[in-house]
């Protein structure tokens, strides 16, 4: 009897036994169906032999070298430097101004008496002397397309290209042999000439007059409302002949030397663009984080995120999904890189958080629009769930064992 249960012993406990490491057999084998967010460091340090859109992907290391290359390459041409400021428009005439014309002739009145008047498709104003009566005419004038007006008794003037000044002395010559002594002032009623476009993301889209004041980027923009979204969000293009240049509202704001006197026909276009990257991985958030149009570096987005997980993230399988400008990359990778069908470079940086000088260069590494963010997984954290694993399948056997004896 009693050898017949030492024997029942022996088998549960070799039955157990064989259980637990058929279980563990079974886990190890399964382990790589354990579950994950994403590939491991390993396999993404091994990327650069996979092609994206026919163009292979390269691994690039973070150093303060490449991050000043890649800052050098993101930083937009400001507009004090595309541009600079414009001279002062002036009261220069062109094509479609509107004209305002007084003439007043010295008593006794000659040309301009009380028997005379203009006709209803007069283009000026006659007034004159004082005691005298006033002929009434149509007060404004518009400048031709071949860039005349149209004055009684003076005939055709040339007006563009002169200054309002320029015009009064020319009617007055031509006027000197007919009226007694005549006094011209010449005013330009709306100028349509030297305007600037405003369009885009504004209350009102408009054209806005220069004036010899020197109208400014900012005084444009409020001529037109103001801006519809957030200035954080928003940035301002300025065309100027065959140029282009781009820049954050907040940055014009914040520096008055970006706020540009303007040109006649410069467009100036409010542009709404909600930046955001991607965080993926072990970090503390996994989620599509939007960022201002001033920019975002490592360091704050690695912020935003709530960092790395401490008992999950490989400090050093920190990377930056990104089809990168060729101009951000060591000029001899740039010359043999295969470009995708836009001239872009598949790209994965690499950041190494265990190194205390990447927290330095963090602080000047520029995340993109539509950064892809991944922090992988630690080998570590693998092997911890592995033995969770196995415990929780164990245990049970073991009870069992337990019980049987």
């Amino acid at each position: 009897m009693y050898e017949s249960q030492a024997n029942r012993r022996r088998v549960s406990r070799s039955w157990c036994k064989a259980a637990f490491a058929g279980l563990a057999l079974a886990a190890l084998a399964g382990c790589s169906s354990l579950g994950a967010n994403g590939p491991a460091t390993k396999t993404i340090t091994r990327a650069n032999a996979q092609a994206i859109d026919n163009s292979q992907i390269q691994i690039i290391e973070v150093t303060d070298t490449v991050a000043r290359r890649v800052l050098a390459a993101h930083r937009t041409s400001l507009f004090s430097q595309a541009f600079g400021d414009a001279p002062l428009a002036g009261t220069v005439i062109g094509p479609g101004d509107v004209l305002e014309v007084t003439i007043w002739e010295a008593p006794p009145a000659v040309l301009f008496g009380a028997t005379s008047s203009l006709s209803s498709g007069s283009t000026s104003t006659v007034l004159t002397a004082p005691g005298m009566s006033q002929s009434n005419a149509i007060p404004s004038m518009m400048v031709r397309d071949d860039g005349t007006i149209q004055v009684p008794f003076a005939g055709a003037i040339d007006v563009v290209g002169r200054s309002p000044r320029q015009v009064e002395n020319a009617i007055r010559s031509r006027l000197s042999r007919k009226a007694h002594d005549p006094q011209v002032a010449v005013r330009i009623a709306s100028n349509s000439s030297s305007t600037v476009t405003v369009v885009g993301e504004v209350n009102q889209s408009t054209r806005v007059s220069l004036t010899p004041k020197g109208e400014r980027l900012l005084d444009v923009i409020a001529s037109a409302g103001g801006v519809k979204q957030p200035v954080d969000k928003t940035t301002i293009q300025v065309s100027r002949g065959g140029e282009v240049a781009v820049l954050p509202l907040a940055a014009v704001i914040s520096d008055p030397s970006q706020n540009i006197r303007l040109a006649p026909s410069d467009v100036v276009t409010a542009l709404y663009q909600p930046f955001s990257f991607i965080a993926l991985g072990q970090t503390g958030q996994s989620a599509e984080i939007p960022f201002e149009s001033t920019g975002l570096t490592l360091a704050q987005a690695l912020g935003r995120v709530g960092g790395l997980k401490d008992d999950r993230a490989d400090v050093r399988g920190a990377f930056i999904f990104r089809l990168e400008d060729p101009a951000a990359l060591d000029p001899a990778m740039a010359a043999t890189a295969r470009r995708t069908p836009d001239g872009r470079v598949p790209v994965i940086y690499r950041v190494d958080m265990s190194n205390p000088a990447t927290f330095f260069v963090a602080q000047s590494f520029p995340i993109q629009d539509d950064d892809v963010l991944y922090v992988s997984r630690a080998p570590l954290a693998d092997l911890q769930r592995f033995v969770s694993i196995v415990a929780s399948m164990a245990f049970p056997v073991l009870n069992v064992g337990r019980q049987i004896n």
